[in-house]
């Protein structure tokens, strides 16, 4: 008798039926052959990385995956030999570049392995010939480009790059209270006069950042022992002394940086609004623009994007300004963004109420985070295209506002090693334009794409 065929969840059981020699029937044990996946496929392909996917079998318990980088399975790469994965797709990393590797998997169910699947092969990406060397300042023909800076990089690679790249400079740091007035009666301009003089000596702009920010005051000024019109006092020799010292120098300044509290439409609890009370933004604007008359103002806050209480408190203070000719020039949303979020309508939206007041915007500390959600120990083709289509998004929103109202689209670092935001979230991460070799980033090329 020739054998039965019963073929029922992915499993084939083969029963052979035979007479005896009496001629009876005598019935054998079944034979279960498993059913292998029948295909395989491969996508997210990179220089040393793939993801391989298979069809599933009913009823397998896991499969096992095995590569090799010859097509005999003699040579595996560990640790995909025989790997068991209870899913039907699979990462694999750390491979070789330009090379060819053979995919094949089998099921199991209980402890009866299937025949191996057809092979599948793949070969990774070969080195990039690397991204266009294109000048930011050189496509950007409506609005400046930024960098922030320190004054101790204002030399080797940095300033080759600055110089080639960007015709506006922020002090990253170094232009805020707790280091221009470390001391009461004691000014300290020495990191700002050598950004200022290195801006002046190579045609750029300086955009003066931050005159007042709750977390770079002094403690002498937190604990100050004097009356509250001798602080206000005290507030007003300084921002009057740093104005003035750099009139006709500095094009801009952040009067006040982040007077709102996140998520309310209340202005932070600082020192300066319990010892001056809620008019103390107002009064610094007034003594900014009495210091330097053709100084540009702006108010300079994060979130501006994604927390519309926030924002709309912040841009409410702004109408109050414009309504009763108190100085403002601009408003400046941060950036910190994400490869993720925020969307680029949403992005549109927020910029359009800025816009609608008539008010210069500054994209003014454009950062985006490639690993959020820490779930990468190094940058992948994959997230780096993801961060590239967003900072390209981010710059052509910019690009396309009204050519008015444009300042500047400030980049907050040069450098993915050198991001205030490693420390900040304590993980890995690369947001910006250069990576850490001063190597260009695909980031940097979305930012070239969007204006070209």
């Amino acid at each position: 008798m020739m054998p039965r065929l019963f073929i029922s969840l992915g499993v084939v059981i083969s029963i052979c039926i035979s007479c005896d020699e009496g001629g009876g029937m005598s019935g054998g044990e079944p034979v279960i052959e498993l059913l292998a996946p029948t295909t395989l496929t491969i996508s997210n392909l990179g220089q040393n990385s793939f993801r391989v996917e298979w069809s599933s079998v009913t009823g397998a318990d896991f499969y096992e995956v095995t590569i090799a980088s010859d097509d005999l399975f003699d040579n595996t790469v560990s640790p995909y030999n025989e790997l068991r994965e209870n899913s039907t797709g699979l990462n694999v990393s750390n491979l070789e570049m330009s090379t060819e590797y053979f995919i094949r998997v089998r099921t199991v169910i209980d402890d009866q392995r299937s025949d191996y699947s057809i092979t599948q092969t793949v070969t990774t990406l070969s080195e990039p010939d690397g991204e266009p060397d294109i000048a930011l300042k050189e496509v950007a023909t409506t609005f400046k480009v930024g960098m922030a800076v320190r004054a101790s990089r204002l030399n080797g690679l940095h300033a080759q790059i600055l110089e080639k790249e960007y015709n506006s400079l922020t002090s990253e740091f170094e232009m805020k209270m707790n280091i221009m007035y470390p001391r009461q009666g004691d000014y300290d301009f020495s990191k700002a006069d050598a950004i200022v003089n290195y801006a002046e000596e190579h045609g750029m702009q300086v955009h003066g950042h931050a005159l007042i920010w709750h977390a770079a005051t002094p403690s002498w000024v937190e604990n100050f022992a004097g009356t509250d019109q001798e602080f206000e006092d005290m507030v007003k020799d300084y921002i009057t002394t740093t104005v003035s010292r750099y009139r006709g120098r500095v094009v801009s300044w952040d009067v006040v940086n982040e007077a709102f509290a996140d998520g309310s439409g209340n202005l932070r609890n600082s020192v300066f609004l319990q010892r001056m009370g809620p008019d103390y933004i107002k009064k610094c604007h007034e003594w900014t623009r009495a210091a330097d008359p053709d100084v540009l103002i702006f108010y300079n806050d994060y979130n501006m994007v994604t927390d519309d209480t926030k924002r709309k408190a912040a841009l409410s203070l702004m109408d109050e300004f414009i309504r009763d000719g108190v100085p403002v020039d601009g408003f400046g949303f941060q950036m910190h963004i994400a490869y993720n979020g925020p969307s680029r309508s949403r992005i549109q939206s927020a910029a359009n109420e800025v816009i609608d007041r008539e008010l210069l915007l500054h994209f003014s500390e454009l950062d985006v985070r490639a690993n959020p959600g820490n779930d990468l120990s190094s940058l992948t083709d994959t997230r780096a295209e993801a961060q590239k289509k967003k900072v390209k998004e981010v710059v052509e929103v910019y690009n396309g506002i009204p050519d008015q109202y444009k300042f500047a689209l400030t980049v907050w670092g040069l450098r993915d090693d050198e991001s205030w935001l490693l420390d900040f979230w304590g993980q890995a991460d690369w947001p910006l334009l250069y990576d850490k070799n001063f190597a260009l980033k695909k980031a940097h090329t979305g930012f070239v794409e969007a204006l070209q």
